[in-house]
This record gives C-alpha cells, sequence and structure tokens, in this order.
C-alpha cells in the first residue's frame, strides 16, 4: 500500500506581539533563573581601552599585534583591550527553501525565527543592539540596522513572520548559494561585531572560505538547524519526495529496510562531513533540532561562548 509523507503543516505564525510574549513568558522567564547574569557571555566586545598584553594565540587578530613588543621580545604579543558595554549583534538568516522544512509542528524556519526573538530580547534588554540581514536564495533580500529595545525586537520577528515561504513560491528557487550569502554580508558588517549565522548549510559547496573570513574579522557563531526526518526515514511503504530547492521528485520505498540503513549512512556521511567543514572554519556552532527545547538550546549555546571566553 502506497503511503505519502510530507512535512506536517507547519502552525501559522503568530502575530510578532503575542510571540514575543509568549516567548518572554516560557522560555525567558526560565533562562532569567539559570543563566544568572551570563548574557554577556554570548557576546565578546572588541574594546578600545587597552587592558594588558600576551602572547600570540592562533585564534588571535593578527591585527592586535603590537609589534614594538613583538621586535623587543623575539614573540609575538597581542594587546587585549577592555571590553565595550555597548555591543551590537547581527543574525544572518538564511530562509531558502530548505529551511521551510519540518517533519513535526515547527518546521527549521519557524525554530530559527523563534531563537532570533529570544536571543534579541535577551540582548538588547541589556542594552545591546541586534540588527539582521536576510537572505533568500538570490542574496540578501533584507537589511534591518542595529538598535536596541522591544520595539525593535518585535520588527525584527514581524519582518520574519510576513516574509513569504520561498517552498510557496510554486516553482523551484534554485539551490542555495550560502557561499555568495556570507560574501555579500562582509561588507555589511563593517564594524567588529558578533555574528550569529542561522541555516541548515544544505548548499552549494564553497562556503567555508567567506565563513572562515567572517571569523577573521567578527566573533561568528553557526546555528545549524536541522530536522530527524532529515537522518532518519521511518517506514512508510511507498513515499513520494520533493526538493524543496531543486523541485526533483522521486517515489521512494521506505518499507525496503536496506534503502532506510543506505539512507542513514549517507545521512551519517553528510552530517561528518558538515562538522568536519564547520570546524575547520574556526567558528563556534550550535546544532539545533526542531523538536529542542529552546531554553536548553540557549542554555547550551551560553555554555559553548563561555568555554570559548575562557580559552587563553
Amino acid at each position: 500500500m502506497a503511503a505519502t509523507l510530507s512535512a506536517a503543516q507547519p502552525v501559522p505564525p503568530e502575530n510578532a506581539d503575542p510571540l514575543l510574549r509568549r516567548l518572554e513568558w516560557t522560555v525567558l522567564r526560565r533562562l532569567d533563573g539559570l543563566l544568572q547574569g551570563d548574557c554577556r557571555t554570548l557576546l565578546r566586545g572588541a574594546g578600545i581601552d587597552l587592558a594588558d598584553l600576551r602572547e600570540y594565540q592562533s585564534h588571535d587578530d593578527v591585527r592586535h599585534i603590537d609589534w614594538n613588543v613583538t621586535a623587543r621580545l623575539q614573540t609575538p604579543y597581542v594587546r587585549v583591550f577592555t571590553e565595550d558595554r555597548e555591543i551590537s549583534a547581527w543574525f544572518v538568516l538564511d530562509l531558502s527553501a530548505s529551511m521551510d522544512f519540518g517533519s513535526g509542528q515547527r518546521c527549521k524556519r519557524q525554530v530559527s525565527t523563534e531563537l532570533v526573538g529570544v536571543l534579541a530580547r535577551l540582548l538588547s534588554r541589556h542594552g545591546h543592539r541586534v540588527g539582521a540581514l536576510l537572505c533568500g536564495a538570490g542574496g540578501i533580500e533584507v537589511v534591518i540596522p542595529a538598535r536596541s529595545g522591544r520595539p525593535h525586537v518585535l520588527q525584527l520577528l514581524h519582518t520574519l513572520q510576513t516574509r513569504p515561504l520561498a517552498s510557496d513560491h510554486g516553482q523551484a528557487s534554485g539551490p542555495t548559494h550560502l557561499q555568495a550569502l556570507l560574501q555579500a554580508a562582509a561588507p555589511v558588517l563593517r564594524r567588529r561585531t558578533t555574528v550569529f549565522v542561522l541555516s541548515d548549510f544544505i548548499s552549494e559547496p564553497g562556503w567555508e572560505a567567506p565563513l572562515g573570513q567572517l571569523a577573521q574579522r567578527h566573533d561568528v557563531l553557526a546555528v545549524r538547524l536541522l530536522d530527524p526526518l532529515e537522518r532518519e526515514l521511518p517506514d512508510l511503504g511507498l513515499m513520494p519526495v520533493r526538493d524543496l530547492e531543486t523541485g526533483e521528485q522521486l517515489l521512494v520505498d521506505t518499507h525496503d529496510a536496506d534503502f532506510r540503513k543506505r539512507f542513514a549512512w549517507i545521512a551519517a556521511q553528510r552530517e561528518a562531513g558538515l562538522r568536519q567543514a564547520l570546524g575547520r572554519t574556526g567558528v563556534d556552532t550550535l546544532e539545533l533540532s526542531t523538536e529542542d527545547d529552546l531554553v536548553e538550546a540557549v542554555v547550551r549555546l551560553t555554555e559553548l561562548r563561555k568555554r570559548r571566553k575562557e580559552r587563553p
């Protein structure tokens, strides 16, 4: 018997204010008791006040090398600056068609929007400014300047919610070129800042170099969105599948145990390759599933940032 598998219809998006109120009540209130002031670990300021000198480490910005001290001691030394109190953060958001996929109640794009809402509100209420670059298959579509305050977070969420789904255009949008998106983001982000890149990284190859180059100038964190169905298929018999970006359609037999094993093996190989690629860029990476709890995700994020900040 043939069965048709399609992603569950996502819950219709809430208006910005009800969504933010829900996030404030269900996520931010719980985080207030867990983070205990660790909000600042999410951001790393560049600063302008010289605080100390120390030996150069492989992850340091070469522009901070003190050449006079280096020449005297014959060992590279870098300047350490006092962090700015007022720091900006930018979200580079992948809104390509593959981000519209979700096998449960939430698609990857909805999870991305909720995480942006939580982080933006968490940062803005401490006086930090947040901005966003909304990117589709064709490049940067919307630039939201960095500002602070709850009204700005509402504007950001409203803009995200009112952007049409890439998969609703009725025709394939083509594969994602994350390389071009990251290259286009670089000139927009002129001052050193913290950059959150939210994407499923389902893209044409070549994005590693521009992501690494972005990390040389900015403090970059990659948030990789994923769905459990992308790793393992259930046994549902004959099933039509369609690539949201290329439009390619296939009829597969998920009742075939060997086919499911091959799918899981290929998915595992892709996972390993993607993790290695992200590791080579040198950026911190958070994996976020459509089934994950946002509170636990933000706590993992702060722990990840804390470990980075404690490195010599």
